[in-house]
């Protein structure tokens, strides 16, 4: 693994005039363990009464878990299954679509109040054995359900997975962690070196890293059994993620899979309208792009 490549992310248009920072997939790193895919989601100032075109409407997934994670804002998840969730900052929502989901994003609470949306979206992609399993969304936990530490200016919060002795609660489908930091200015902590794909992510604030300096928007992929050492030149927020590799997994628009047919059948299902959609969301959708420009 290279110890010394930078992504930044690029400004991608969900449609409707929502935009997003996209760090994975990149051209040179397609995942970092068995992540690959990660949105930054604001900071975005929205004002009641804000129209609904901003809103993700339903779409479809296969083939990976999706986890949202909010620092502040609320997103509305409706899907096929049935699940209606208001996702709130700290809490942790998991949803597996393995043979196949459909799902929207609204964000109606700040249609009413108005909000701050600041957040990540993670795609993790399942393994082979998993990836037709049966499609879930039952992994809704609290900030006061996730591993937290806190030590010498660094609250550290384990979202997914398992790292240094301590395992979240989220059901995971192969060896990955998952962590939040927050970071007051000056302090410093290393980085476990626990498994052999890993990546840090700089979602606000700065800090040093192996003498690599990360502003906000900026992740650093890290070589495999060197403990890393971070520094927050001011307040900062990390997102740490990684795991093990699970092999080469292919990209169509929202669907993941280990073989290239898998994603043809996706895309005939979702064009001939085959795929149910979420309950009490099924008014319109996001239609198949002939020619995605990348994912979601």
């Amino acid at each position: 693994m290279d110890a010394t490549l930078l992504i930044d992310r690029r400004i991608h248009d969900l449609g409707g005039g929502l935009t997003v920072g996209r760090v994975l997939p990149f051209r040179k790193r397609r995942m970092v363990g068995p992540f690959i895919f990660l949105d930054h989601m604001g900071p975005l100032d929205l004002a009641p009464g804000i129209p609904k075109a901003l809103d993700v409407r339903p779409h479809p997934h296969i083939g990976l878990s999706t986890v949202t994670y909010l620092y502040s804002g609320a997103i509305t998840h409706r899907d096929s299954l049935g699940f209606e969730q208001e996702i709130r900052p700290g809490q942790v929502n998991w949803m597996t679509a393995g043979s196949g989901i459909t799902h929207s994003e609204r964000l109606e609470y700040a249609r009413s109040h108005g909000a701050r949306l600041h957040g990540i979206q993670a795609w993790v992609a399942l393994p082979k054995e998993f990836e037709e399993t049966a499609p879930g969304f039952y992994h809704h936990h609290g900030a006061d359900q996730l591993p937290e530490a806190h030590e010498e200016g660094v609250v550290s919060r384990l979202i997914a997975g398992s790292i240094d002795g301590e395992t979240a609660q989220v059901q995971t489908h192969s060896p990955l962690f998952y962590l939040h930091w927050e970071m007051t200015a000056g302090a410093r902590r290393s980085l476990s070196a626990q498994y052999p794909e890993r990546a840090v992510y700089v979602a606000r604030g700065e800090v040093e890293l192996d003498g690599h300096i990360l502003p906000e928007g900026r992740m650093l992929v890290l070589a495999a059994g060197h403990s890393a050492q971070i520094t927050a030149r001011q307040p900062s927020t990390l997102m740490l993620l990684g795991g093990e590799p699970i092999g080469e997994r292919f990209i169509y628009w929202n669907f993941v899979s280990s073989s290239k047919d898998r994603l043809e059948q996706a895309r005939e299902d979702w064009r001939a309208q085959r795929m149910a959609l979420p309950v009490g969301d099924d008014q319109e959708f996001i239609p198949l792009p002939e020619d995605p420009p990348g994912n979601r």
